[in-house]
């Protein structure tokens, strides 16, 4: 064996220690909460692979979509049928596109309804709150309302929150806060959004 292998297996050694050691520490259990942020794409894609793992284990799931809900969408469609699997939509299609904020706010708060059953329900094993990072920044909903929402919520159940520029009050609560960040997009080079592989 020459140094450089000699340098890598101890390299390789020492990461292991420092990982046993972690997970030696790691000893509460309870339910997590999550941000996923950020510019890049694969925010939502990440929270539908999460709620794909949960019900693989036969864990109840609920998913507010607040953004999304008029466009088609692989994953909630292939799921649809897991009787496990509970999906309010948000249906006004993107905000921005409307100029009715009543009616914007109005539909907001009817689906936040819907995500407050979810998250008091003890059984609810994991609630996704897609795009709710633009209902806070856009106003429909407060951060109050939110954060009490999510600190009252079951001790074993796991939250997902997705969406570009999360507030700050829901950064600092989270357990694990993911930033996807944009290196490159396809379509700011003309290429349109794919069937099956962005929706």
């Amino acid at each position: 064996m020459n140094d450089r292998d000699t340098r890598h297996q101890q390299a390789m050694q020492k990461l292991k220690s420092r990982v046993d050691e972690k997970v030696a520490e790691a000893n509460e259990q309870r339910g997590l909460l999550l941000v996923f942020t950020g510019n890049g794409k694969g925010k939502t894609t990440a929270a539908w692979g999460t709620v794909t793992r949960a019900l693989g284990y036969g864990y109840r799931v609920g998913v507010v979509q607040f953004i999304k809900g008029l466009w088609e969408c692989g994953e909630r469609e292939r799921l649809a049928e897991d009787e496990r699997l509970e999906v309010a939509i948000m249906a006004t299609g993107f905000t921005w596109d409307t100029q009715d904020r009543e009616a914007d706010t109005r539909a907001c708060r009817e689906v936040w309804a819907e995500a407050e059953r979810m998250l008091a329900d003890p059984d609810v094993y994991l609630v996704v709150l897609d795009e709710i990072t633009y209902m806070l920044k856009f106003g429909y909903l407060d951060i109050a309302t939110v954060r009490a929402a999510l600190a009252n919520r079951p001790a074993e159940q796991t939250v997902i929150i997705t969406g570009r520029n999360a507030h700050r009050e829901l950064v600092a609560m989270a357990d694990t806060v993911t930033e996807m960040n944009e290196v490159r997009h396809a379509f700011n080079s003309g290429l349109q959004a794919r069937r099956g592989i962005d929706y």
